[in-house]
């Protein structure tokens, strides 16, 4: 079987069952980046092609939320400003510290909220009215939630999306579908400006990512659909599947 056929068999099915999913509740990128690794595809040109098609993947879902009157507008724009700048530092910031160190961190983050989410159960639930914070309170919480996970996605990245959800969730009293819906405009901020570097260094594998970016976008889409149709409940047991994948991922590459 020809070599690129074989290579384009791997990554295209799980690119797009990380499109689906990182339009649900974040961290697709866990699935997609080691899928191109998995086909033998050389480490830069296979974060500049993920980013590319996660990031149009990201557009088609954020369209589908806010097609659907699902984007709290406002704070999912500040957002998307300092997620770009937050994503800026993070990649500084990546020089200072140590990546291991960092990872050890995240891995004893994630179980505790698993836990926060397993123990209240309401966190998310969808209510009637959303009781919204005064402006000026909002837009600094959007922005903190854009920098503080800007700069995470420029560190380590996998997982930002799902962060920026439980940020949204937690300190402006979204519901997970609205929560999911604004995370996903932000994400698509620091995704962007990802792909415009890797572009702009020719670290693009065009051939593979057109193919891999009609799945990822088909997975997007649907994502959002079954996200919008089942509402927080469906969001809150992919969130759980995503932390879980998050620990094993960062458990393995601590031990690895």
């Amino acid at each position: 079987m020809d070599e690129f056929l074989k290579t384009c068999l791997i990554v295209c099915p799980l690119v797009f069952l990380a499109g689906f999913v990182d339009s649900v509740a974040g961290g697709g990128g866990i699935i997609s980046l080691p899928a191109y690794l998995m086909a033998g595809v050389p480490a830069h040109l296979a974060s500049g092609t993920n980013k590319v098609v996660n990031g149009t993947g990201a557009l088609v879902a954020s369209a589908k939320y806010f097609k659907n009157g699902k984007v709290a507008l406002r704070p999912a724009l500040i957002a998307a400003a300092a997620a770009l700048l937050g994503s800026v530092l993070g990649t500084r910031l990546a020089t200072l510290v140590s990546e291991t160190t960092l990872k050890t961190m995240l891995l004893a983050a994630l179980p505790c909220a698993a836990l926060f989410l397993a123990l209240k159960k309401d966190f998310g639930r969808e209510s009637e009215r959303r009781k919204e914070p005064p402006p000026a309170r909002e837009a600094a919480l959007a922005a903190l939630i854009g920098l503080v996970f800007g700069c995470y996605d420029g560190l380590l990245g996998p997982g930002s999306g799902t962060f920026m959800l439980m940020g949204f969730t937690a300190l402006l009293s979204m519901d997970l579908l609205s929560a999911a819906a604004c995370a996903r405009v932000a994400n698509l901020a620091s995704n962007a400006a990802s792909a415009a570097v890797w572009i702009l260094n020719g670290q693009v594998f065009w051939a593979l990512a057109l193919p891999a970016l009609c799945c990822g976008v088909l997975g997007n889409w649907l994502g959002a659909r079954y996200a919008i149709r089942g509402g927080s409940k469906k969001i809150r047991g992919m969130m759980f599947v995503v932390l879980g994948l998050l620990f094993a991922k960062m458990l393995y590459d601590i031990l690895a």
